[in-house]
């Protein structure tokens, strides 16, 4: 696999150039078509310098391979790699802007039991620019201009865990937040983690000021341990002291994500030892009702139950909603569409 051009910083497109002895404002222009979502074969270069690029960089490292849309309006993409590998990403319209969910790997290790990403493993790390070409991609596709974007909002919850592909991860933050670029704010994404402790003490360091997510889904942890295999390896109480640490250092409060699971966390005392463990804390909890995946044998909770749970929360002080459920008739949790699709193709 050739390199990729949409990994390097609009620096790096200033060194590249003069690398190439070309003059030196061919870099703005490189760096405005990439930002567009322009393959390098489009960029407004000389046919030999563009000879040049396609010699080393991929032309094309992120293409839709199947575009899917649900009955309520979400997008899900199937995309595939340079390499043959496919990934997939949700678009989804809300009344304050457009959010796009984005996947960080190639499947995941992680093994949560309720997420179709980890039924096939972790193939391989997406590169900071194959991430940054997911939202590039799909601006572009949805009419959105580096100005006028219609990609507003970007959760780093689909296929992978973001903090098993640090680096990567850290320089996309950087570089889909710089100025110049498509410039989408730090405050405007999310990042979901299972709970790596050390990476999250880490990133807090970096001082790149994103909705910390963490996916909890259990308030004690020999329960955690039965759907998440990172909890024999982290404490929750671990994760609350890296979440505090992370809140000193950013001044932005975290985020707890609850799957509601039918026989499993969703009653009322497990609502009450939630509330318990996050009270007086600078939190917010997202509740969601499970995507059910057919490999697994659990089930989803119903809205009854989910708006129960809520209630006991809210009585308790604590600031909490129940997503939105999206793109169901999709595949609308990550990996679901991946699955499927390879599925098919075996058959």
């Amino acid at each position: 696999m050739k390199e990729i051009l949409q990994d390097l910083s609009r620096q790096e497109i200033e060194a590249l150039v003069a690398e190439y002895g070309e003059k030196k404002f061919r870099a703005q222009q490189m760096y405005t078509g990439l930002m567009q979502g322009k393959k390098v074969s489009e960029l407004p270069v000389s046919s030999a310098f563009r000879a040049e690029l396609l010699r080393r960089f991929e032309d094309e490292p992120v293409k839709i391979r199947e575009t899917f849309v649900s009955s309520d309006g979400t997008k899900k993409f199937l995309f595939e790699l340079a390499d043959g590998n496919l990934i997939e990403s949700v678009f989804m319209r809300y009344d304050y802007g457009n959010t796009q969910c984005v996947s960080t790997q190639v499947g995941c290790r992680m093994g949560c039991k309720f997420c179709a990403s980890t039924l096939g493993g972790r193939l391989r790390d997406l590169t900071a620019g194959e991430i940054l070409s997911e939202i590039l991609v799909v601006n572009r596709t949805e009419g959105g201009t580096q100005k006028s974007r219609a990609v507003t909002n970007v959760v780093l919850m689909g296929s992978g865990e973001p903090f098993d592909n640090y680096d990567n991860v850290v320089k996309f933050l950087k570089n889909v937040s710089a100025e110049g670029g498509i410039c989408i704010s730090p405050r405007n994404i999310s990042l979901s983690t299972c709970g790596l402790v050390p990476e999250m003490r880490r990133f807090a360091g970096e001082r790149i000021p994103v909705n910390l997510t963490v996916s909890l889904h259990a308030s004690s942890d020999e329960e955690r341990k039965r759907t998440m295999p990172i909890a024999n390896k982290y404490k929750i109480s671990e994760i609350m002291d890296a979440c505090a640490y992370y809140f000193e250092k950013t001044g932005r409060r975290y985020i707890f994500e609850y799957t509601l699971i039918a026989d499993e966390n969703c009653d009322r005392e497990h609502a009450e030892a939630l509330a318990k463990l996050v009270k007086g804390k600078p939190c917010h909890v997202n509740l969601i009702r499970l995507n059910e995946v057919k490999e697994r044998a659990l089930t989803a909770a119903d809205e009854k139950a989910a708006y129960r749970f809520l209630g006991v929360l809210e009585k308790n002080g604590i600031s909490a909603t129940v997503r939105r459920s999206m793109g169901a008739d999709v595949g609308g949790a990550c990996g679901q569409l991946r699955a499927s699709y390879i599925g098919s193709q075996n058959r």
